[in-house]
């Protein structure tokens, strides 16, 4: 059992008496200790501090660090020119000072070369000689943790490698004798993990060139390649055969490549089945070329030193892979500098977690995969934009009768503009993006996604419209009587016989096929058509005005369809609520449900979030509508305007086209027909009109009539479009609402992915709660589970996978619990989000009453949850 310097008084003692070591010994000590020859008042110094090295030795990584950090910060300032030696209790405010003069903020950084080996082999020296630096070397374990120095590029090199800084990282060897019997594996493996997950490049030191010399070494950074590789970073790794005494005869030894490519595959497998990770062989892990990245290199010396001269074969190599480097490193981007601090942060936080594997949190990723979503989204959206323009038009000119069938070829080449755009928008936004290496892992499962998006919108379109098409066919006899019945209208009009025939076909009408309100509808038309023949109007004017009655109600549909469209558009593109990814929809439902402080809505949008987010939309979109309801309308002048310009044109077009053949009325109405069956219906016979041959005239009146009509429809309100089959908030959950809906197995927190099957990316959920909020108690109480998720897979508890489960697991294996549980990631960060404590500690009394439970015994809230203001609980979702 490790002790653990939990209260700040032991760690500020610990702290002087580091000091009092300091001052007392020569700063030296901490990276080279010689005592050979030293007197006696040295020896027992030298005890005394290998006592108290002891007990550093023995702290947790956290804390060890934290104490070589504060030592580094002693020496740096001992060192100092003109410094006065330290008397009485040291000033501790100076160090933060003195530590921010050792960091150079603000530039780009690039990181070469993380170092590790094992101990003794020259890892120091090879740096020291490789880049002109001065890391402390010696016989035996010289360097202690991790120091790293920041190398200013040249000028002439800046320009090829595209950076301003390379940052080399020295380690402390592993399997350091001095810790042997101090269960040091785990410790190898957090000191390689971390510096291996740091480094773009990773040279891995070996001293002689037989592959079972660095078995012990093999198992810990394959290992540590394996964990990066779990959570997607992409180190890359060099071997260094130091020592090796024919240079050139072992890079032509291909016997030893393959034995090396083997024991790498066995490494790999056996740290597979620790990390139980599927991979057989190294390449699975990281991409390496064994004929390419494994150097060898002479001796330093030619001889036993001290006298014996260096060796310029070992400079040779040391320049050789040098130039390898920065041929590697001109192929790469650099990093800024907060970039790099949020790769330090998650690979620090990860080392911190025992079995961080499962559940490692890289910021920078996650913002760039967020990113990636709501272009997804702008993708998408384009493309259901551009299918519900076709999807309208196809459904007007089934309605006219012009088409009778339609396939998925049709839809996809009406579609292949759209697509070959969204396409170039892809290409370039992988290719182009400051973060397209990290893009490039998602790219062709994103390209795949967006296939499968337009055949499921095309499958589902096609079947939409082809029941359209089989119900109109149902109704074929019934349309035909209906025409039937308007010719007769038509003739018995001009007889003067039309009321009284009129309701003797309604009552048969009615009865044989129960369509009053047809003839309802009807009646006006007919009425106003006997009333023009009774003031002995010309049949142009009488036609004229049976088009323009019919273009108006098809004009106010089309006008009303394509505003619900636009709205959505608007809505989807500039409403803060619509316009982000999955996450932000869910930041603005947990906001709004906060002000409130509706309890019933949070327990509905815990127990049926789909439903509930539905609800939301079609809200927010009541409220935009009548928020904006000036806006609205422009959108539907604006419409009904497109719509009798486009009536106008092809008044213009079927003329001229009917004059040019010397057609008739039949003609003229078949031509204006099909220059606007994709927008609007019409559907009129010319019976009782065969007399009309005066299209001027005929044009005449009706572009006199659509005019009037585009007057009469300019204030169309909102509440017309509800009335049409295309609503701007159903648009809007189609789209929004087709994601992932899987819930977390512990507090059914909702997957937030915004592609449906993101396989193979687990589940995942950036705000989890508290296992409570859903009825989770603990087995045998009635006491709720106060922590969240995030909490519980960091601890050492265990859990029961179901209700009648007899054996537990621990939280940290919570993936083998069965196939729902593997299929998330939870990330073991400890924490929980303010707006998860004020939920709880503000509704306790109506939790407990919806279940039955009580917050008491290891359910009880913690007290500082009644701290958290509503309004803090709100803006920590901006977090996210």
């Amino acid at each position: 059992m490790q002790k653990r310097y939990d209260r700040p008084t032991e760690m500020v003692t610990l702290l002087e008496k580091v000091d009092v070591m300091v001052q007392e010994n020569n700063p030296s000590c901490y990276t080279r200790p010689k005592c050979e020859g030293a007197h006696e008042e040295d020896k027992i110094k030298s005890s005394e501090f290998q006592g108290n090295q002891q007990g550093i030795s023995s702290l947790t990584p956290s804390e060890k660090e934290y104490f070589l950090k504060w030592t580094q910060l002693f020496i740096d300032d001992l060192t100092t020119e003109n410094k006065q030696p330290l008397t009485g209790q040291t000033d501790w405010s100076q160090y933060p000072e003195l530590a921010a003069e050792l960091m150079i903020s603000g530039h780009p950084i690039e990181l070469m070369d993380g170092d590790a080996g094992i101990q003794s082999s020259g890892k120091s020296t090879m740096l020291n000689a490789m880049f002109g630096l001065q890391f402390a070397v010696s016989v035996g374990r010289c360097t202690k943790g991790a120091f790293m120095q920041l190398l200013k590029v040249s000028d002439e090199l800046r320009d090829l490698l595209k950076f301003d800084y390379v940052l080399v990282v020295d380690t402390e060897g592993l399997r350091a004798l001095e810790l042997a019997g101090d269960s040091t594996l785990h410790r190898d493996n957090e000191l390689a993990t971390f510096v291996v997950g740091l480094g773009n490049m990773t040279l891995i030191n070996v001293f002689g060139e037989n592959p079972s010399e660095m078995q012990d070494v093999l198992q810990i950074v394959v290992q540590a390649f394996m964990r990066m590789k779990v959570v997607k970073l992409s180190p890359s790794c060099v071997f260094v055969h130091q020592n090796v005494a024919d240079v050139a005869a072992a890079e032509k030894s291909m016997e030893g490549r393959r034995r090396l490519q083997e024991k790498l595959d066995k490494m790999v497998q056996l740290a597979a089945e620790e990390e139980v990770y599927d991979a057989q062989s190294f390449s699975r892990v990281i991409s390496f070329n064994v004929q390419e990245d494994v150097k060898y290199f002479a001796q330093l010396w030619e001889g036993s030193p001290p006298m014996a001269p260096p060796n310029p074969g070992y400079s040779e190599s040391i320049q050789d892979l040098k130039n390898f480097i920065i041929s590697k490193a001109s192929q790469s981007t650099g990093i800024t500098l907060s970039q790099f601090k949020s790769k330090v942060q998650d690979l620090w936080n990860a080392l911190l977690n025992e079995n961080f594997v499962f559940s490692f949190k890289n910021t920078y990723e996650i913002s760039v995969y967020r990113r990636l979503e709501v272009a997804y989204g702008n993708w998408t959206w384009t493309l259901r934009n551009k299918m519900l323009a076709v999807e309208n038009q196809l459904y007007v000119k089934i309605e006219n009768g012009t088409v009778d069938k339609i396939s998925h070829h049709d839809l996809h080449n009406q579609l292949n503009e759209a697509c070959e755009k969204i396409t170039k928008s892809m290409t370039d936004y992988f290719d182009k993006d400051g973060d397209s290496e990290v893009l490039a892992q998602w790219r062709s499962r994103f390209e795949t996604k967006i296939k499968e998006f337009l055949d499921g919108m095309v499958e589902q379109v096609a079947k939409k419209l082809n029941a359209v098409i089989q119900q109109k066919e149902a109704c074929k006899k019934l349309d035909e009587r209906k025409t039937e019945l308007e010719k007769n209208c038509y003739r018995r009009a001009k007889s003067s016989l039309l009321k009284s025939w009129l309701e003797d076909s309604h009552k048969k009408f009615k009865h044989n096929n129960d369509v009053s309100i047809y003839a309802d509808s009807k009646k006006s038309q007919f009425f106003k058509a006997f009333k023009a023949f009774c003031k002995d109007s010309s049949s142009s004017v009488v036609f004229g005005g049976l088009i323009c009655d019919q273009l108006k109600d098809s004009t106010i549909e089309a006008s009303c369809i394509d505003s619900a469209t636009n709205l959505a558009d608007e809505m989807r593109c500039n409403h803060p609520v619509f316009n982000g990814n999955r996450t932000n929809l869910e930041k603005h439902m947990l906001k709004l449900l906060a002000e409130n402080e509706d309890f019933v809505g949070f327990m509905t949008y815990i127990d049926t979030p789909k439903k509930y987010m539905e609800t939301f939309i079609r809200k927010e979109v009541k409220k935009y509508i009548k928020d904006n309801r000036d806006k609205v309308q422009n959108i539907a002048r604006r419409n009904v305007e497109n719509i009798t310009e486009l009536l106008i044109k092809a008044l213009h077009d079927a003329t001229k086209a009917v004059k040019t053949q010397r057609g008739n009325i039949e003609m003229w109405v078949k031509e204006f027909s099909r220059l606007t069956q994709h927008k609007v219906k019409l559907s009129i016979s010319c019976e009782g009109f065969s007399d009309i041959d005066n299209f001027d005239f005929l044009e005449e009146q009706i572009e006199t009539g659509l005019t009037s009509n585009k007057e009469m429809m300019g204030d169309l309100s909102p509440d017309e479009i509800k009335k049409y089959r295309l609503q701007p908030d159903q648009i809007l959950i189609d789209q929004l609402c087709n994601c992932c809906w899987v819930t977390c197995p512990f507090c059914s927190a909702v997957c937030t992915n915004t592609v449906k099957d993101h396989s193979p990316d687990k589940h995942s959920a950036p705000f989890h709660r508290p296992n409570g909020v859903n009825g989770r108690k603990y087995r045998g109480t009635n006491n709720f589970v106060v922590e969240s998720c995030t909490t519980l897979v960091a601890s050492d508890r265990a859990f029961y996978p179901h209700h009648d489960s007899d054996v537990t697991i621990p939280y940290k294996q919570y993936q083998t619990a069965g196939e729902r549980h593997a299929s998330w990631e939870i990330t073991s960060d400890g924490s929980l989000l303010p707006f998860w404590k004020w939920f709880t500690y503000r509704f306790q009394k109506e939790l407990e009453k919806r279940f039955d439970l009580c917050f008491t015994e290891k359910g009880e809230i913690p007290n500082n949850w009644g701290e958290i203001k509503k309004e803090d609980a709100i803006k920590s979702l901006d977090e996210l």
